[in-house]
């Protein structure tokens, strides 16, 4: 065995890189696994459900997977209703991946989405499903997006792979969903919506959105700022 891991990693080190420009969001498909690699231009949404660990530990296990399913099964409809093209799921978090002109729009309305969807259908339908519903509804979650460039290539093994995206704003998406400022993880009991830079985010103002259908916009009071490494609060 060690002998092979040796000579891959020498391989992997020796191999010049065939990277093209990518229009749309890759598959797995379209990436060599030796070589390949896709350069994108693209926004990056991660949504987490939040102490699902500590769920578990005080319901029970199948309780448990029912919640995580039906959040990540809420999230994902919404992600691909805004065009969100889906490319990572991690236990409890899932990651979708926004291309085109209005990428950054869409993103950001599939976030306000997933808060409505997490307040108004989730927390509601695990109080009616469960006798004890009311001490384990106020499920709370995370979404972190951030835009710019990132290099997809193709990680693992032939038959055991998938694609790695490699960039600041797959990083800073990620991090942005699991560690909110403290303090800001819960936002009128929203959750948190975090986005590196409002001008990047597309966030040029809610008002007009709401009159565009995105449920439980008008419920948002505030939202999230983070810039320069500070996280800071704006009245919209």
């Amino acid at each position: 065995m060690y002998p092979s891991i040796e000579s891959t990693v020498s391989d992997i080190f020796s191999a010049d890189w065939s990277i093209t420009d990518g229009r749309v969001v890759p598959k797995t498909d379209d990436i060599v696994l030796k070589n390949g690699g896709k350069l994108i231009n693209a926004t990056y949404l991660y949504a987490d459900l939040a102490g699902s660990s500590r769920l578990a530990q005080t319901v029970y296990k199948e309780t448990t997977a029912k919640i995580i399913r039906a959040y990540i099964n809420t999230a994902t409809r919404i992600l691909r209703h805004y065009g969100g093209e889906i490319r990572s799921f991690d236990g409890d978090r899932v990651m979708a991946i926004f291309m085109g002109a209005d990428k950054n729009v869409r993103a950001t309305r599939a976030a306000l989405a997933i808060n409505w969807a997490v307040l108004d259908v989730i927390r509601p339908a695990i109080k009616e499903a469960w006798s004890d519903g009311d001490t384990i509804c106020e499920i709370e979650h995370g979404i972190g997006i951030d835009t710019g460039e990132a290099l997809i290539v193709r990680g693992g093994v032939r038959d055991n792979n998938d694609l790695i995206s490699v960039g600041a704003a797959p990083n800073i998406a990620a991090k942005l969903s699991l560690n909110p400022p403290v303090g800001l993880r819960r936002i009128l009991d929203l959750g948190s919506i975090l986005i590196r830079s409002v001008g990047r985010a597309g966030m040029v103002g809610l008002d007009a959105w709401c009159s565009t259908g995105v449920p439980g916009c008008a419920r948002l009071g505030w939202m999230v700022r983070w810039r320069r490494g500070r996280a800071g609060c704006k009245r919209w």
